[in-house]
């Protein structure tokens, strides 16, 4: 992998990308401006857990079952966070349906 402009290599700085959620993406938008690989992942994760943020307020607002529908939600972003993170380290540009085209239009 190459060295991105903070002299990371560009595996770890994707995989860091995801980290902290949209916290650490949007932080990697802030400080990359030229590695399209960590800008790729960078997008994606505060694409991703921005919405899913959303979606997990939303769900926990429903009466009675938001609580059981939130926690399989939760589990899910998990498995998600992890997956993204294994792919972004192995070097691989993996998207997720809808969210991974708009990431990758914002690096063109």
């Amino acid at each position: 992998m190459t060295r991105t402009s903070t002299g990371i290599p560009s595996n770890i700085a994707a995989t860091l990308a995801y980290a902290f959620g949209a916290l650490s993406g949007i932080a990697f938008l802030m400080i990359e401006r030229d590695d399209k690989f960590v800008r790729f992942h960078a997008w994606q994760s505060t694409l991703t857990f921005l919405g899913a943020m959303l979606l997990s307020l939303l769900v926990a607002s429903f009466p009675v079952f938001g609580w059981l529908l939130n926690a399989a939600l939760t589990a899910g972003l998990v498995a998600l966070w992890v997956l993204l993170m294994v792919k972004a380290f192995s070097g691989e540009r993996f998207k997720l349906p809808y969210v991974g085209e708009i990431a990758e239009q914002q690096i063109r």
